[in-house]
């Protein structure tokens, strides 16, 4: 009986043969009209290229249906898989290393655990007990948390449920906010040392990351036209994530840096080197097999990683930089908000966020003083 209503409220899905191309899913449902009858109607949800066999079909005609169903509350529950299939196909963030991260967690933690339970009667303490169970680090719990608030706010959005307390807010995460590994900040000396063994051109893309605190996307990003090498600036225009251009990770982000002329002049060798006859429009750092920036994963674990271990460092990634670089500064004196414009950080989270301003020369200033420990002139 359960089946037979879900079919009246979700329809049904069923093949129908083509003479020319592949076949296609067709989705048959029922429409009430205003005078209390109904009428059948159809439509075409995907090839059998897109979709091999029925279950994604009905996956895909669950979603579609979600987005027309004006009186959900009149049929069945509906369930979570529902909610994460539309949410997938409408809302999933356009910046790709987002949204991979998140069809990465609900493919492999909310989608397995959640997908076939009504929305209805997925409580609290349901969620914070399977938390517990997942053998993830606190910080990944709390992200799985927030993504599913995400989805149950998209629900009473869509008025899938009523309006009220998003029950994701009572979810408790112990230890969320603690991190088990304090982030690696190189002093001077430790950078040099892991230099020693990252050959070029990864040993520019280090010192630029070291010099400047710039995300690892940021300096894949970077084009020959960002440099302004009159006015020794450099534009953070871009990032490149996961094969793709994008944007950089917040309107803060987006900015003009100084350029100091020992970085300028290093990266003036690194482009006589690699690239004599670039087009203004190339990136800085690309690889020549393909003409596109490096994947900065492998560099990290072919380069990075093992450098620090011959320099007895421990382990380290692209972010350690920017933790050297904010590090650097602060060891240096510089003033707070000269910081904060720096690191190109949003919010610094007190008064001075939002009173005091940073002038041109103050940042120039600050970031000279990164550079010279960095690259003393004898060695650049």
């Amino acid at each position: 009986m359960e089946h037979k209503r879900q079919r009246v409220q979700f329809g049904w899905v069923c093949l129908k043969a083509r003479k020319k191309g592949p076949d296609v899913w067709v989705l048959r449902y029922r429409e009430n009209l205003p005078d209390g009858s109904s009428i059948r109607r159809s439509v075409a949800i995907g090839t059998v290229e897109e979709y091999p066999n029925e279950s994604q079909a009905r996956k895909a005609a669950l979603s579609w249906l979600l987005s027309m169903n004006a009186e959900p509350a009149n049929g069945p529950p509906v369930s979570f898989g529902a909610i994460i299939h539309r949410y997938l196909a409408e809302e999933i963030p356009e910046r790709p290393s987002t949204a991979s991260r998140y069809r990465c967690w609900l493919k492999n933690h909310v989608e397995p655990k959640w997908r076939d339970s009504p929305i209805e009667q997925i409580k609290p303490l349901l969620v914070e007990e399977w938390l517990k169970k997942l053998d993830l680090a606190p910080k990944s719990k709390s992200h799985l948390k927030n993504l599913m608030r995400v989805l149950f706010n998209a629900a009473m959005r869509w008025e899938l449920i009523p309006y009220h307390l998003n029950p994701m807010s009572l979810v408790r995460v112990k230890d969320s906010s603690k991190r088990q590994r304090e982030p690696k900040a190189l002093s001077v000396d430790e950078f040099r040392r892991v230099l020693e063994n990252i050959p070029e051109p990864f040993r520019t893309m280090c010192i630029v990351a070291m010099c400047l605190g710039l995300r690892v996307s940021e300096i894949l990003g970077l084009r020959w036209n960002d440099i302004d090498w009159e006015g020794l600036r450099l534009a953070v225009r871009q990032a490149y994530v996961y094969g793709k251009q994008g944007d950089v990770k917040t309107k803060a982000s987006h900015r003009w840096m100084p350029l100091d002329r020992l970085l300028a002049e290093r990266l003036r060798q690194h482009k006589a080197r690699v690239a004599p006859l670039a087009n203004c429009e190339d990136w800085i750092f690309a690889n020549p097999k393909t003409g596109k920036p490096y994947w900065p994963g492998r560099i990290q674990e072919n380069w990075l990683v093992p450098a620090a271990e011959k320099a007895g460092i421990g382990r380290i990634g692209w972010h350690s930089f920017r933790h050297s670089h904010s590090t650097l500064l602060h060891a240096l004196g510089v003033d707070l908000k000269v910081q904060q414009e720096l690191l190109r950080h949003a919010d610094v989270r007190t008064t001075m966020n939002i009173y005091t301003q940073a002038v041109p020369k103050a940042l120039r200033e600050a970031n000279s003083k990164v550079v010279r420990l960095v690259l003393p002139a004898q060695v650049a």
